[in-house]
């Protein structure tokens, strides 16, 4: 093999692994909020941790919605709900081993009652947790969730 053949290899080997996502931004709950005002964006934004283990089961089903709505209106938000701490030890590898590409975003507050009520009125804190909003129309499911109840969420959200 030539060089450059070796070369090339490499380069299409590390890059199928520079998409995968680290941590965007570290969002205090009322930034968090305040990225969320759009009337034409549609968000579903899934709170998770690396410590639970349905939030880790659902994660490739939320990549997909992604990978599929990337091109539309709709905006797929990861809210990491790790210790701000365990950024780089925890979160980070555990995104990059996962190959995660959607955005995720950490959410630096420590009592989770400064933030609760603020996503919903009707959040138990449980996760994981997706929070879906379109306009003034919003909802909150609380539970795991596949591709195609996220979908179903989106239109019933978002009827055309």
């Amino acid at each position: 093999m030539t060089l450059r053949l070796v070369l090339c290899i490499k380069f299409f080997i590390l890059s199928a692994f520079a998409f995968s996502q680290t941590v965007s931004a570290s969002y205090k709950i009322n930034e968090l909020l305040g990225r969320l005002h759009s009337k034409d964006t549609t968000y579903v934004v899934n709170f998770w941790a690396t410590w639970c283990k349905p939030c880790i089961q659902e994660l490739p089903a939320f990549d997909s919605l992604y990978l599929e709505t990337k091109n539309q209106s709709t905006k797929v938000l990861l809210v990491c709900l790790d210790f701000k701490e365990e950024l780089n030890t925890k979160v980070i590898p555990f995104l990059k081993k996962k190959n995660i590409q959607a955005e995720c975003v950490l959410l630096d507050e420590v009592n989770g009652n400064d933030y609760i009520n603020k996503i919903s009125e009707s959040w138990s804190g449980a996760i994981p947790a997706t929070y879906f909003q379109f306009g003034g129309n919003t909802m909150l499911v609380e539970k795991k969730m596949n591709l195609k109840q996220l979908t179903d969420q989106l239109l019933k959200l978002k009827p055309n």
